[in-house]
């Protein structure tokens, strides 16, 4: 194979590729023109490595390990200022998210990353029940760094704990079980659906 044609063939199966079979929306990367308003909008703006626009250019340029390990689309809050604002349309949370679920599929997604830490934390709880049960949901998040600084996460937010109690917004008895969807069998069948057809689209896509 020549060199030029060598060329050819790994342009053809670059990152662009990869993330537009993989990545939901993943096909709209291209399309972006690079104006910024995404990053101007994003209330997390000034927290980002890597604002929206660079991340679908450094998408473009093939750099792979280096998207996929950042820690910038796990800033998204899902506030969609960057789609109501892009002139183009993208629909840059979709993206971000779909980014986000590729790297951990994969394993590339940062350690002990907050958000990502905070989303397994809610999807256990609330796979118990099929409802987030509160209260164990923010125990388990005050302990997240050990029981020593859940101590002390625990004694700081104790006012606001208290106050919550006052005003019935904090039901202690929540600790024993909580609320419970109908039908936690059909729930947990359903997931297992999505996860099988889920399983099924990649290994179509591998």
């Amino acid at each position: 194979m020549s060199d030029n044609n060598q060329m050819v063939e790994k342009y053809r199966n670059n990152f662009l590729k990869e993330v537009e079979a993989n990545v939901e929306e993943g096909d709209w990367v291209k399309m972006c023109m690079q104006c910024g308003v995404c990053a101007g909008s994003c209330p997390m703006g000034p927290y980002w490595d890597h604002p929206p626009q660079e991340l679908f250019m450094m998408i473009r340029a093939g750099k792979r390990e280096e998207v996929l390990s950042s820690e910038s689309m796990w800033m998204c809050t899902s506030c969609y200022n960057c789609i109501a604002r892009c002139p183009r349309e993208l629909p840059i949370t979709h993206i971000m998210h779909g980014l986000a679920h590729y790297a951990k599929r994969l394993g590339i997604a940062p350690k002990n990353q907050a958000t990502l830490r905070f989303s397994q934390k809610f999807w256990d709880n609330l796979m118990v029940n099929g409802r987030v049960n509160e209260l164990k949901l923010g125990i388990a998040l005050y302990f997240l760094d050990g029981f020593v600084q859940g101590i002390k996460n625990a004694l700081a937010a104790s006012g606001l704990g208290l106050g919550m109690l006052k005003a019935k917004r904090l039901n202690p008895m929540e600790i024993l079980g909580g609320h419970s969807v109908k039908d936690k069998s059909g729930l947990k069948a359903m997931i297992k659906k999505a996860q099988e057809i889920e399983e099924a689209r990649i290994s179509g896509n591998s």
